[in-house]
């Protein structure tokens, strides 16, 4: 059982936790009244009953996940990035991470989504 953010990601790969620890700071910035809370066996942040946005560190890579009209809003700037996503999902890694400004962008997104 995690108990919180910092313990999922110190057991975390070695080389995924800055990408981590970014990460999150940039989603607390993004969403300044939202909960950290773990769910689905990762970290994510809830505002009210609704999970905003969660990540999650495999062995290679992290995953953002958020609501689907977030990404697709968006899939231009995610393509551009380089980066590969699913309906709910974007994939990054050290070796390209994601961009700060559309973390913001996509969290405030997927907030909207929800009507929050």
């Amino acid at each position: 059982m995690i108990a919180d953010h910092d313990a999922y990601i110190a057991e975390a790969p070695a080389e995924l936790r800055p990408l981590l620890v970014r990460l999150r700071a940039q989603l607390a910035r993004a969403l300044p009244d939202a909960e950290e809370v773990i769910a689905y066996k990762m970290p994510g942040f809830r505002i009210g009953q609704t999970i905003i946005a969660g990540y999650a560190a495999f062995s290679q890579q992290c995953g953002l996940y958020l609501a689907p009209s977030a990404i697709a809003s968006h899939a231009d700037e995610i393509a551009a990035a380089g980066l590969k996503s699913t309906k709910t999902g974007i994939t990054f890694s050290p070796r390209r991470p994601i961009p700060d400004e559309l973390v913001g962008k996509l969290a405030l997104a997927s907030r909207k989504e929800q009507s929050l």
